[in-house]
C-alpha cells in the first residue's frame, strides 16, 4: 500500500488552515466547507463543529485526515474575504502551494481605530433612537451612552475578558449612562427609547444569522451551538439591563 505524498500532506494542511481561519472569523459552515475543498485535490470531506474541524483529503486514491481545534477570534469579514481571494487565485493557477501558504500566513485581521469604531457605533445607535420617534434629545443621550459603552467593551475585550461577562458589564454601563442622563433636567422629557437604543450595539445579530443559515443548510449541530452562544449573549445583556435599572432605580423603557 502506497502512503500519501508530501504534496498531499502540504495541501491537506493548507485546506484545514483555510477552513480554520474562516470558522474562527465568523464564516458560515457552508462557506467553510466549500472554500476548503477548492485547493487542488480530488475530494475533500470535512466535519465542522463549534470547537473543532476534522478534514480528510483524497488524492490519487490516498486519504489523509487532519484535525484542528477551533478558537473563536471574533467576527472579521476582512479575513473571510481575503481567504476567498486566495482560493480563487489558486483555482485559476495564479498561486502554487507555496504561494497559497504565504498568502494565508500573511492574512491579518483588519482592525479599525478605537475612536472610529466608537464614533460609528454611537452614531448608528443614535440614528436608531431618532428613527423610533426619540427626538434629537434622545439622539444625544443614546450617542453618549452607546459611545461610552462601546469604549468600555473595547477595553474589556483587550483584557480578554469572557464575552458573556463583557456583554453584561457593557450593557450595565450603557443602561446606567442613558438612564442617569434622563434624570438630568435638560433630558427630563426625553423618550425612554434612548435607553433601549443605547444597548443595540450588543445585539448578536451576526451569530444568530449564521446559526439559522447553518441549520437551514444542514449543519444543525454547528447552528445549534452558535444559537446557544447567541442566546447566552442575549441573556447576559438582559442581566446587565435589569441590574442597572434595579441599582439606580431607573424608569422602564415602556
Amino acid at each position: 500500500m502506497v502512503s500519501e505524498t508530501p504534496q498531499q500532506r502540504e495541501i491537506t494542511r493548507l485546506c484545514i488552515q483555510c477552513a480554520l481561519m474562516l470558522l474562527q472569523h465568523g464564516a458560515e459552515s457552508t462557506v467553510v466547507e466549500q472554500l476548503s475543498s477548492r485547493l487542488g485535490v480530488d475530494s475533500v470531506e470535512s466535519s465542522i463543529s463549534a470547537n473543532a474541524i476534522v478534514l480528510t483529503t483524497i488524492m490519487n486514491g490516498h486519504c489523509l485526515t487532519s484535525t484542528r481545534k477551533n478558537v473563536d477570534r471574533g467576527i472579521n469579514m476582512h479575513v473571510v474575504t481575503e481567504v476567498q481571494h486566495v482560493v480563487i487565485m489558486a483555482e485559476h493557477k495564479l498561486l502554487d502551494v507555496a504561494g497559497v501558504e504565504k498568502r494565508l500566513t500573511g492574512i491579518k485581521p483588519l482592525c479599525y481605530p478605537r475612536w472610529l469604531v466608537v464614533t460609528i457605533v454611537a452614531l448608528s445607535c443614535g440614528c436608531f433612537s431618532k428613527l423610533n420617534c426619540g427626538g434629537w434629545d434622545a439622539f444625544v443621550v443614546t450617542m453618549l451612552a452607546s459611545g461610552v459603552a462601546m469604549y468600555v467593551r473595547q477595553v474589556l475585550t483587550s483584557l480578554h475578558l469572557n464575552p458573556l461577562i463583557n456583554s453584561c458589564i457593557t450593557t450595565f454601563v450603557a443602561t446606567s449612562v442613558s438612564g442617569l442622563l434622563l434624570r438630568v433636567p435638560t433630558f427630563h422629557q426625553t423618550s425612554t427609547v434612548a435607553m433601549a437604543a443605547s444597548v443595540l450595539l450588543l445585539v448578536p445579530g451576526f451569530p444568530l444569522i449564521n446559526a439559522v443559515a447553518d441549520m437551514f443548510k444542514g449543519h444543525v449541530n454547528t447552528g445549534l451551538a452558535r444559537w446557544a452562544v447567541a442566546s447566552l449573549l442575549t441573556l447576559a445583556t438582559c442581566i446587565g439591563v435589569v441590574a442597572a435599572m434595579a441599582i439606580w432605580g431607573l424608569r422602564t423603557w415602556a
